[in-house]
């Protein structure tokens, strides 16, 4: 069965998606084939790889952070920290909700779903966005810039999270049974802002940089993502029945999102020169103070008495020594100030 536009039914029948248990006709559509859940204490943990790899995605998540933030000088720093920083939010938030910690016959799952489903989509325009810093539309790191990045994810995820909740508990107008509006912002638009973001970036590299290696790191990120939406959407089940019920598509997909997101990471980091003369290193610099005017009294006593000439003035003038002779002293006997 295909996707139809606008029908979770083919889809949640295929993979276990978060807001499956809250859309259809019948509010609640189940996987035909899912992966085996374990027992911990007494609480039943579905999809236990998936999670795995939901932990592994937030430890990499704040290593690229960490790498990010050091590099305090390049471009679009900032902006793409935003990027990083909700899809950090979404994998843990997605460890709850997949596994069935937050049960979804719990009265707060639509919550947590709907604020899933405004994070995913706001992960994507925030992706979008920073496919145009590198244009200089607007200079990277200014209040202009990030604002405005600022304020369309959080408008973004306003309206997402009130087409998910309101289509969950059917007001204004939303219904679960024919979730339209749900399905074009959490299946289509992602889709939207994937090729919009690869193209604006494979313009970018070939406009204005020399190196053609970034073109790697942007087909492979797209490669990674395209894969996991064949896989969820067209083989979850398959590879489930193949497996034994052990892992089903969504561990898959939720890998290779990971991978996608790492490569986003990589393009940036290859795309990106840190000006060393701004940055700020670990190690603490040396600065070796030669100029008079700028050394110790101490210092300066003993050179003039053993009759140094300094060198220029950081200021661009001559030092005292080199103007009135070594020997003499500054400024010399008799001399008017």
């Amino acid at each position: 069965m295909g996707v139809q536009f606008g029908s979770f039914d083919s889809i949640c029948q295929t993979a276990a998606l978060v807001v499956c248990p809250l859309v259809g006709p019948d509010r609640g559509i189940e996987p035909s084939c899912y992966s085996r859940n374990v027992e911990i204490g007494g609480t039943l943990i579905f999809q236990p790889s998936t999670c795995f790899v939901h932990i592994v995605a937030i430890i990499m998540t704040a290593i690229m952070i960490f790498h990010i933030r050091s590099k305090y000088t390049a471009v679009g720093r900032k902006e793409i920290l935003l990027f990083f920083y909700i899809y950090a939010i979404i994998e843990l938030l997605a460890i709850f909700l997949d596994s069935n910690v937050i049960p979804s016959a719990n009265v707060s799952y639509p919550w947590f779903a709907a604020v899933y489903t405004g994070l995913v989509v706001a992960a994507y325009t925030c992706l979008l966005i920073n496919g145009f810093v590198g244009f200089q539309f607007a200079e990277d790191g200014t209040p202009l810039s990030l604002w405005l990045l600022r304020i369309s994810c959080l408008v973004v995820f306003g309206v997402s999270f009130f087409v998910a909740i309101a289509t969950f508990k059917q007001v204004a107008g939303f219904k679960y049974a024919k979730p339209i509006g749900l399905w074009i912002i959490y299946i289509l638009w992602p889709l939207i802002c994937t090729v919009v973001y690869v193209v604006s970036q494979l313009v970018l590299v070939f406009r204005t940089l020399e190196d053609r290696w970034p073109i790697g790191d942007i087909l492979f990120g797209a490669a990674f993502f395209t894969i996991a939406q064949i896989i969820l959407f067209a083989f979850s089940a398959t590879i489930c029945d193949a497996i034994k019920h052990y892992i089903d598509g969504l561990f898959f997909f939720t890998l290779c999102m990971l991978l996608s997101v790492m490569m986003v990471y990589k393009y940036w980091d290859s795309i990106t020169r840190e000006d060393l003369e701004f940055s700020v290193g670990s190690k603490a610099s040396v600065w070796e103070v030669k100029d008079p005017l700028l050394a110790g009294e101490a210092d300066y006593i003993e050179d003039t008495a053993s009759g140094y000439n300094g060198p220029g003035s950081l200021v661009g003038g001559v030092s005292g020594g080199q103007l009135y002779g070594g020997k003499r002293g500054y400024p010399p006997p008799g001399e008017p100030y």
